[in-house]
């Protein structure tokens, strides 16, 4: 079955966006024949569309259930088949809090479930990590997971994830852990929602200096004994993150970066010129103006999907300006799979196997 087939199997209850919305990226990281799917569509059909609450109780059962297959097939020594069972119900549980933002014990039910995964992911690990709690705000301070490199017999290169606004850790450290430890790297994944379980996301999320939160993390991380403050770098949990790349701006303490390059603040200047006169066209600075990527002053890798919010061509061109200025700026799409969206263990592959270049050397000689 199609995804459009998906959709119009859930009848009324995909009339309301937030729903259809939910099932678009849930589908983004499906194969389309694969048995990931037909366990999608046999949730959907559970689900009763005269009953507002089926939503919620199936997909959150279905999570429910994963959770324990996870755990069960790591304990028998599967810990990879369980990481991606783990994966899978953290989507569903993100499946399971749409359309109910107003209701605070839905969202922190939800909360304790995508922790539990990352928890017990953490606790039988292939290194065993930390649940840590960075100082940003006086008042929100920000959480983060710490996976460190193992068998490393000294402060070890490090990256650094962060989530964009919205994003959840535990996903990205599920995903990310295991290419980190492949390659002698430590990982910390952080993200916005604070630490606790009452955060004020919706409230903090409306500030005008979110990218302080990642310099915040940089001062954590590289106060750390176990990191070699030389060897750090940054990646987006979405690789093309403009956030990350005004976070890391000026910021001379990054070894490597995996982000947009401000390549999104371009796009969004370019769609407003085309609402301006050609008076108020000829104040706003020009689409070739690549300021953030001048102003980062290490290594950069510039990711993308093929079918993404860019085209390919208008992401080659604009790559190929910010050479001009900043030479060490890798571009790398990648290629749609056969079923739909990239491969993105192959993916992470490139990711981390370009990243591990960058932050190999000397490492940092301990006091």
């Amino acid at each position: 079955m199609s995804p459009e087939g998906f959709l119009s199997a859930l009848g009324p209850l995909c009339e309301r966006e937030e729903l259809s919305d939910a099932l678009a990226r849930l589908l983004e990281t499906t194969p389309h024949d694969g048995p990931e799917f037909a366990q999608c569509l046999a949730i959907a059909k559970r689900i009763d569309s005269q009953d507002e609450n089926s939503w919620y109780r199936e997909w959150m059962r279905s999570a429910e259930e994963l959770r324990a297959e996870a755990s069960k097939l790591a304990q028998a020594g599967g810990l990879d088949g369980g990481r991606r069972k783990w994966l899978r119900a953290v989507d569903y549980y993100e499946a399971a809090a749409s359309g109910f933002g107003s209701c605070a014990v839905r969202q922190q039910a939800v909360a304790v479930g995508i922790r539990a995964c990352a928890l017990e992911f953490l606790s039988m690990g292939l290194s065993p990590g930390e649940v840590v709690t960075i100082p940003w705000r006086d008042d929100y301070p920000l959480a983060a997971y710490f996976v460190p490199a193992p068998h490393a017999s000294g402060p070890a290169p490090t990256v650094i994830c962060i989530c964009e606004p919205g994003h959840r850790k535990e996903r990205s450290l599920l995903a990310l852990a295991s290419h980190a430890a492949e390659r002698g790297l430590s990982l910390l994944v952080a993200d916005l929602h604070g630490s606790g379980m009452s955060s004020r996301f919706d409230e903090i999320v409306g500030r005008r200096d979110l990218e302080s939160a990642i310099g915040s993390v940089m001062d954590y991380v590289s106060a750390r004994d176990d990191v070699d403050d030389a060897r750090i770098a940054i990646l987006a949990d979405d690789w093309s993150s403009s956030y990350v790349a005004r976070g890391i701006a000026l910021d001379p303490r990054y070894a490597a970066a995996v982000c947009d390059a401000g390549l999104w603040d371009i796009h969004e200047r370019v769609c407003l010129s085309r609402r301006l006169t050609p008076d108020e066209r000829a104040c706003l600075p020009g689409a070739s103006d690549c300021r953030v990527a001048r102003q980062i002053m290490c290594p950069l890798l510039v990711a993308l999907p093929h079918r993404g919010w860019l085209r390919t061509d208008i992401a080659t061109r604009l790559v190929a300006q910010m050479k001009r200025d900043h030479l060490d700026v890798t571009l790398k799409i990648f290629e749609a799979g056969r079923d739909g969206p990239p491969d993105l263990g192959q993916c992470n592959d490139f990711i981390f196997d370009w990243l591990a270049t960058r932050l190999a050397g000397e490492p940092r000689l301990q006091n």
